[in-house]
């Protein structure tokens, strides 16, 4: 199984949407659109889980970079939160 990170979308995509775009390409486990904690609006960005990792690798080399109403997307495989680049907000 394989967790795919998908930024830059647009403001209306919802879980279903999000679903809908990556299931062309395989069985999707899971899709959610991230939300604001306070307002509950999209942040922008989401995360996608498929089953077969031919499948998840297919669907980020065809939709990095795709138009997706009106915004190109930034699709890439999601990096644990332990390997993450260093950077973010600093705690002096």
């Amino acid at each position: 199984m394989k967790k795919i990170y998908v930024g830059n979308l647009p403001w209306s995509t919802g879980d279903e949407d999000l679903n809908d775009l990556f299931s062309s390409y395989g069985q999707v486990v899971s899709a959610r659109v991230i939300t604001d904690r306070d307002t509950g609006r999209s942040r922008g960005f989401g995360f996608v889980e498929m089953a077969d990792d031919g499948a998840a690798d297919e669907a980020i080399s065809e939709l990095n970079d795709k138009d997706h109403g009106g915004r190109p997307l930034r699709v890439n495989e999601a990096l644990d939160r332990g390997r993450r680049p260093p950077g973010g907000p600093r705690r002096d």
